[in-house]
């Protein structure tokens, strides 16, 4: 009997702070450089992009401030927890985000840490700042919404 692979995708971690501090323009999907330990670390769960961000260095772009914590059955070959990590996306598309990075004032923001087909991927964003009037005016459509589905559902 073949043994049917399961191709969906099993999220590690999001970053929710992100939606209500930026404006997003463009989601990709890049792959990520990581050591065993690091996998391991990830698979049982662990793992943070909350204060991440993207930078490009010498053409090449990584990630900084995401946390990965030690894997504790590794001994000897742990990973640093905020260490910076490389991200494997085509020529074309890091010449492309790098553009756009230094010309419109945008920046890279990691969305989403999770595994698709056995692989560590990220879902990053090109996205511009909010001001704290357009955080304000998010909040308000929010408790509207919510408060439009309460009515609704009391009737």
């Amino acid at each position: 009997m073949k043994t049917k692979l399961v191709t969906g995708q099993k999220i590690i971690c999001l970053n929710r702070k992100a939606s209500f501090n930026y404006f997003f323009t463009e989601i990709l999907e890049a792959g990520i450089v990581l050591k065993g330990s690091e996998v391991k670390s990830l698979r049982d769960g662990k793992g943070s992009i909350a204060d991440s961000y993207a930078v490009d260095k010498l053409g090449e772009l990584y990630l900084i401030n995401s946390h990965i914590p030690l894997y504790r059955q590794s001994s000897y070959n742990n990973h640093n927890p905020k260490g910076e990590r490389k991200l494997l996306l085509k020529k074309k598309e890091i010449n492309k985000l790098i553009g756009r990075i230094n010309q419109e004032g945008l920046t890279l923001v990691p969305t989403k840490l999770y595994f698709s087909k056995g692989k560590v991927k990220v879902q990053i964003a090109v996205a511009k700042g909010k001001k704290l009037y357009d955080k304000r005016q998010v909040k308000k459509t929010r408790d509207w919404r919510r408060q439009k589905a309460k009515l609704l559902r009391n009737k």
